[in-house]
């Protein structure tokens, strides 16, 4: 069942494996750019690989930083001077960003060793002008840019329109995935409810309206969902909420039909996203208005405050109602769960009958897993591109397999990381899986993370306690042998929204408190750079506990994954007998909500040896 057997089964719809990118584009492109720059009198643009929204999946229309650099990934930016350039990326892009652009054009460089603002400080000409697109910076993104310019004795000017869309030769059209009706059964709550919530909020922080920029949030406020973006269910455009009336839906009218109108009519009034400078504008005026510091652009603050509003940069108060799932979304999330983890057990149950023999790879992997979850009927997308990382791959905690990367799953470790998307639930799992030999020290270090999820999942803690204080209960197993792992414990997950929603998090800075009904990812790791890597992450829900005795209000975690985890890794001598008991309860609990879910023979009997008692 190799990848290189054509035909060997349906080929996976929702992940690609390619990285277009062409060096030889780059000099031309940055040459047109350069042209550009000095006939508007500009020393330099800052190129970020964002859109007006700030986030994680981009449409094509706004890769602008693929465009000029040739890099695809997931975050970077570049600094196009007169005489140099550079790309900045993270850890992660080190060798993709090399490999991507025109090196003697572009400079690669690491975001640890060298800040963009510190690049900026260190290059911008004494005098020199430096660009930015006020659509696709923050008012803090721009403030840190001035800065450097300032450092470097010249200055920071906001420039329109953005000088790549002209030069840009068979520019993408904006996306216009056609508006969908989230129904209320599912999120629990119908949008005039959750609408009036928000004005109480804002009349309580004394503001007069709210720019809702983020398109998670204002899909949550008005029940709908969208297409515009890869893996999550999103609808672009903005949200204008005043003390009265209906919110302005900011939006492609193409995307809406008369049925979408007409069932958002009682509550949101359609604008021609065409139209939000001049409708902000026209709302402005003695009007204070609230921004989320993490999505609102410099344009939008600077279009209130010329049209004699003020403006507020903060928390848009959308963010916490929505982490905070009702019992709608929950019951949804954990049926998502139930249906996915049938089609993990699938998967598992194929990946130990075949992996033994050779002749998978990495894409194989993927492209059977996704299978198993398209035959559930139910699943509307991936929630990621999937993490399918065997041997040395595995190391790598944000690894994205492309066919020029794929590797044969061969005798050692092989880590799985991918997800969901189902109208009822987005789901994330990892796990890490052993092919015939493995070694006692991955079997140590294997233990060593499951004893530290395990310890997430039993925790108890008061309420107004965060996911910084309960961090180090992941770490303390690995800390003790001297070991440690650089990500976050926990990310927060949406429901048919994004799988990473904040702003809870398990982290050591994710100082949220934690609140009921709000889902996280459990997923401690330990990685062995060249050597393989090793990461289980389920997902957990904060739920009351009761406590005999307690003198607080106490809460603590349901799991609500459903997927066992690798035997042949953990070794049992290190487990407490508290963990033991836990991690055969959980088993149990597997085999009693997927094993009915099962069909074939062989994976009910798979299933039921995965999860016999330790």
């Amino acid at each position: 069942m190799s990848a290189s057997m054509p035909n060997a089964r349906p080929r996976a719809v929702f992940q690609s494996f390619d990285e277009p990118s062409d060096p030889a584009t780059v000099a031309p492109r940055i040459a047109a750019l350069r042209a550009e720059l000095a006939a508007r009198g500009l020393a330099g643009f800052v190129i970020p690989r964002s859109d007006q929204h700030q986030g994680e999946y981009v449409p094509p229309c706004d890769e602008r930083l693929a465009w000029a650099t040739g890099f695809t990934g997931s975050a970077g930016a570049a600094v196009v001077l007169a005489d140099k350039a550079a790309l900045i990326v993270d850890g992660r892009y080190t060798l993709q960003s090399a490999a991507q652009t025109d090196t003697s054009v572009v400079t690669p460089v690491q975001m640890a060793e060298q800040s963009l603002e510190a690049w900026i400080e260190a290059n911008l000409p004494a005098g020199g002008v430096l660009g930015h697109d006020p659509w696709v910076h923050t008012p803090e993104q721009a403030a840190k840019l001035e800065a450097a310019a300032r450092r470097a004795g010249g200055r920071l000017e906001a420039v329109r329109p953005n000088p790549i869309d002209g030069l840009w030769q068979g520019r993408p059209k904006p996306p216009r995935a056609p508006v969908t009706l989230h129904a209320e059964a599912l999120a629990g709550e119908g949008a005039a409810t959750k609408i009036a919530r928000v004005r109480a909020a804002l009349a309580k922080a004394k503001l007069d309206a709210l720019v809702i920029s983020d398109p998670h949030n204002l899909c949550w406020l008005l029940n709908i969902r969208g297409g515009d973006v890869p893996h999550t269910p999103l609808a672009l455009g903005y949200g204008v909420l005043l003390a009265d009336g209906p919110v302005r839906l900011v939006i492609d009218p193409a995307k809406l039909s008369a049925a979408v109108r007409e069932a958002l009519a009682p509550v949101a009034e359609p604008a021609d996203i065409a139209d939000f400078a001049s409708l902000l504008a026209s709302l402005a005026p003695g009007r204070s208005f609230r921004l989320e510091a993490g999505s609102a652009a410099c344009a939008i603050r600077d279009i209130i405050i010329e049209a004699g509003g003020t403006a507020e940069m903060g928390s848009d108060p959308i963010a916490l109602m929505k982490a905070a799932k009702n019992a709608s979304e929950l019951d949804g999330s954990r049926a998502a769960h139930r249906r996915d983890g049938a089609a993990m057990a699938r998967f598992l149950s194929w990946f130990a009958d075949k992996a033994p023999a050779g002749g998978l790879t990495e894409i194989d992997a993927v492209e059977e897993l996704e299978r198993f979850r398209r035959e559930t009927n139910a699943l509307r997308e991936i929630s990621f591109s999937s993490i399918s990382g065997a041997g040395p791959n595995a190391a790598l905690p944000h690894y994205r397999v492309s066919r020029a990367s794929n590797r044969p799953i061969e005798p050692g470790i092989f880590l799985i990381d991918s997800g969901g998307q189902y109208e009822d639930g987005t789901t994330d799992i990892t796990r890490t899986l052993a092919v015939r030999e493995v070694s006692e020290e991955m079997r140590r270090h294997y233990t060593l993370v499951l004893k530290g999820h395990v310890a997430i999942s039993r925790a108890v803690f008061p309420k107004g306690t965060s996911g910084a204080q309960i961090d180090a209960l992941a770490r303390l197993p690995l800390w003790e042998a001297g070991l440690d792992f650089d990500h976050g414990t926990g990310h927060g997950v949406g429901s048919y929204l994004s799988v990473h929603e904040g702003p809870q998090r398990i982290s050591k800075v994710g100082h949220t408190p934690l609140e009921l009904g709000m889902i996280l990812s459990n997923e401690p790791g330990y990685y062995r750079e060249g050597h393989y890597g090793i990461r289980i992450e389920n997902l957990i829900v904060v739920e009351p506990r009761d406590v005999p005795g307690a003198e607080r209000v106490m809460y603590g975690f349901e799991t609500i994954t459903l997927a066992p985890y690798e035997r042949a890794l953990i070794e049992p001598s290190l487990l407490t007998e508290a963990e033991r008991a836990w991690i055969d309860a959980y088993h149990a609990r597997v085999l009693a909500e997927i094993g009915p879910a099962l069909t074939g023979e062989a994976e009910r009997a798979w299933l039921k040896a995965a999860c016999a008692p330790l």
